[in-house]
């Protein structure tokens, strides 16, 4: 099909759509938040954004997006025809459409845009559709949220409130508290990854007699002390980062040294480095000033990669 027949069915759909209405099509009024917004910011934003505005045009924002760029106005409200970012959308020219690289909208794309338009292109006022990156929660300074004030049976910390406030909310009950036995079960294998022994479980029991708090605090340190520990979380490490003992694919040479790296992994957990010092030095260990045997070690996590 050629992209003059291309561009040509393409219009003759999306107008169809346009003129008959969201009744004929069968659907709901275009939702900005969902249908839209998508679209601008994962092909226009980049080039018509806060950081580059080509030809003038601005579509992060209502008001510049409705004001237009250098060529005039991109989006008249209830005019699709009359609306230069549609024309440019649909247009079979290469150099002409928009966006000038990748593949074009699909025709379901062009057929949303059009009808929003067509339905008075509603945008919010505060309608900033590309948020900052230092909007992400990551970047935020960190605060102390506001403890929910509830109560109940079983709630004995901050973590309890916030737990079963959430719960209220979507209005769910606690689950019952679990038994001593249990409890320690639980404790181990998310700790280390290995139930306890009988000793533990009876040693557990008798302190848990006198000070059931302090029994429990006394069996979390312990298994935080534990050697263990490190081998059990290492495990998330060593599947992000792919590692094995051998290349893989067919030829599934050795890596004689690759466990050098992995105990380094499990040591890097137990002496709990801090997550700035553990990545910096997996990937740059090599580079840094002062690096030690140890240090170095840390970069053969660029080793994971499978070859061939």
């Amino acid at each position: 099909m050629t992209i003059e027949r291309h561009s040509l069915l393409l219009t003759v759909a999306t107008w169809c759509l346009a003129l008959l209405g969201p009744e004929a099509a069968g659907a709901d009024k275009v939702d900005f938040k969902t249908q839209i917004r998508p679209i601008l910011v994962s092909r226009y934003v980049g080039c018509h954004g806060a950081k580059k505005q080509e030809s003038g045009l601005r579509l992060d924002f209502r008001k510049p997006a409705l004001a237009g760029g250098d060529s005039g106005v991109a989006i008249q409200s209830g005019k699709p025809a009359a609306s230069l970012l549609l024309k440019r959308i649909r247009s079979a020219d290469p150099n002409d459409r928009m966006p000038p690289k990748g593949k074009p909208l699909s025709g379901v794309q062009v057929a949303l845009i059009t009808r929003w338009i067509s339905e008075g292109a509603s945008w919010p006022e505060d309608g900033g559709i590309a948020r900052s990156e230092t909007d992400h929660w990551s970047f935020q300074p960190i605060h102390a949220p506001p403890v929910p004030e509830i109560a109940g049976k079983g709630i004995r910390n901050a973590i309890d409130r916030f737990v079963r406030a959430r719960l209220k909310e979507h209005g769910l009950v606690a689950a019952p508290e679990a038994n001593p036995n249990t409890l320690l079960r639980r404790l181990h294998l998310d700790l280390t990854g290995i139930p306890p022994t009988p000793a533990e479980i009876t040693n557990f029991l008798v302190e848990r007699r006198g000070d059931p708090e302090k029994a429990y605090s006394s069996a979390v340190d312990r298994l935080l002390k534990s050697p263990h520990f490190g081998e059990r979380w290492a495990l998330e490490w060593l599947d992000l980062a792919r590692y094995a003992d051998s290349d893989g694919y067919e030829k599934d040479l050795p890596r004689p040294h690759a466990f050098r790296w992995r105990d380094w992994l499990i040591d890097a957990i137990n002496r709990d480095l801090p997550f700035d010092q553990f990545t910096e030095q997996q990937i740059a260990g090599d580079l840094l000033p002062g690096a030690t045997d140890q240090v170095r070690l840390a970069t053969g996590f660029h080793r994971n990669t499978l070859t061939n």
